[in-house]
């Protein structure tokens, strides 16, 4: 486990990753570009289940929530053990600052807070194969809530990163990933809810929760 006290620096700018021009481009991505994407293919999906699979109105709901919540669990999952992975080697260094750990570095990249879309509609299609050989035509409704979640998720990391902590109640949201930023790295791995941090107890630690509340102030990406 990694030591609440350990901090890495944070750097503003841009940093190089490929020396190949091309790859290099792709690790850019603008956050608007996955928005859309995923949200049309997400409407075609509930189009296509109900006009074409004959699913009824509250039947597609509640796959959509289901896709929706089980997001949240991969979303948890992948970034506790796949973006953190341990670096036990130079290669899974090399390959988890690729991923995730020049985010922790430079936190303020706006360019890289999204997967570029090539990269993330071939893993939608992978995952949409899969559920489809699970869920057979559930899937369609599923996948949808599945997506959406993806571009909840976007919208809230980007806007976590972009925009300064709003004053009302989605503030919780700014102030538990900060924290994983810029206090407790092996704590508060949910983005867009806190749920599985409840679930599966790594919630900030509670002496780092009272020493916020006894200095009574919160952690603004925006000024660290």
């Amino acid at each position: 486990m990694e030591s609440t006290k350990l901090k890495r620096p944070k750097h503003k700018g841009s940093p190089k990753l490929f020396d190949n021009p091309i790859l290099e481009k792709l690790t850019h991505t603008h956050i608007s570009l996955p928005l859309i994407i995923f949200s049309v293919i997400a409407a075609a999906l509930i189009y296509y289940g109900i006009i074409e699979k004959g699913f009824t109105a509250p039947s597609m709901i509640l796959l959509f929530f289901a896709g929706l919540l089980f997001f949240t669990l991969i979303e948890y999952i992948m970034h506790r053990y796949l973006y953190h992975i341990p670096a036990t080697s130079e290669r899974k260094k090399k390959i988890s600052y690729t991923m995730h750990g020049v985010h922790h570095d430079y936190p303020k990249d706006k360019s890289r807070l999204a997967m570029p879309p090539l990269l993330s509609l071939i893993i939608a299609t992978v995952f949409f194969i899969i559920y489809r050989a699970i869920l057979g035509d559930y899937a369609f409704g599923f996948l949808a809530g599945f997506l959406v979640g993806y571009a909840a998720y976007l919208a809230v990391h980007y806007s976590v990163h972009a925009f300064k902590v709003p004053n009302n109640f989605l503030k919780i949201l700014w102030h538990h990933h900060s924290i994983h930023h810029y206090r407790e790295s092996d704590r508060a791995f949910g983005v867009s809810s806190p749920f599985w941090d409840v679930i599966f107890r790594t919630m900030p630690r509670k002496d780092a929760k009272n020493k916020r509340q006894k200095t009574n102030v919160f952690i603004d990406p925006e000024t660290t």
